[in-house]
């Protein structure tokens, strides 16, 4: 969607960071609409990364294992696995202050998988990087969703960038969603299906604005 479509407005509704007006939200069949962000067992990574800059790069990938008491043992394999796959592993003892945008969204991106989150949200990770770097981050989402299997949830309003990683699109106006689409969406008898259409007609009182 476009910019102030409401994209960011869900997503943090989804993540329990704001506060639900009207309906519900449930993930995987469970009721979460009143839960804390973190009873919700997501992922996110904002727009411009979330990272404490006092702290090393390891210290940020290891900082929600700490307080969910993982043992040291396994937060170390943890924290090497995720700097393996994201190819981070030369800046593990470096500070944020530094790191390039790219470099930066990576560590944010593994922040965000450490505890080995239900669902991955991104905000619009690759909008402020150049077109190479945007490049290289596209291949590495492809790649992390397909090595952990975690379902992710991707707004972005660049349109090429949904084609090249998204497997089911959504466009979104005002809040609303008004198409879905699917890549493997197929009929019977096996011919591509044309792209489902949702039409949502809410209370305009309760409609989701873009913050």
């Amino acid at each position: 969607g476009k910019t102030g479509s409401g994209k960011t407005t869900i997503l943090e509704t989804i993540c329990g960071l704001k506060k639900v007006q009207s309906g519900s939200v449930s993930l995987n069949g469970i009721e979460m609409t009143h839960a804390s962000p973190a009873e919700r067992e997501i992922g996110y990574v904002p727009q411009d990364g979330v990272l404490f800059h006092t702290m090393t790069v390891r210290d940020n990938l290891s900082f929600a294992l700490e307080l969910r008491k993982w043992n040291q043992r396994d937060i170390n394999v943890r924290v090497e696995e995720l700097a393996e796959l994201l190819g981070i592993s030369s800046l593990l003892n470096r500070t944020p202050f530094g790191l390039s945008g790219g470099e930066t969204q990576r560590v944010s991106l593994g922040r965000a998988l450490a505890a080995r989150p239900s669902i991955l949200c991104l905000d619009e990770p690759l909008s402020a990087l150049d077109e190479d770097t945007r490049s290289e981050m596209c291949n590495l989402l492809t790649e992390v969703q397909r090595v952990t299997g975690v379902t992710t949830l991707h707004i972005t309003h660049n349109a090429s960038e949904s084609e090249r990683l998204g497997d089911i699109k959504l466009v979104i106006t005002e809040g609303i969603v008004h198409s879905l689409s699917s890549d493997s969406t197929e009929n019977s008898d096996g011919s591509a299906a044309e792209n489902q259409t949702i039409e949502t007609k809410p209370d305009p009182s309760a409609r989701m604005k873009a913050q």
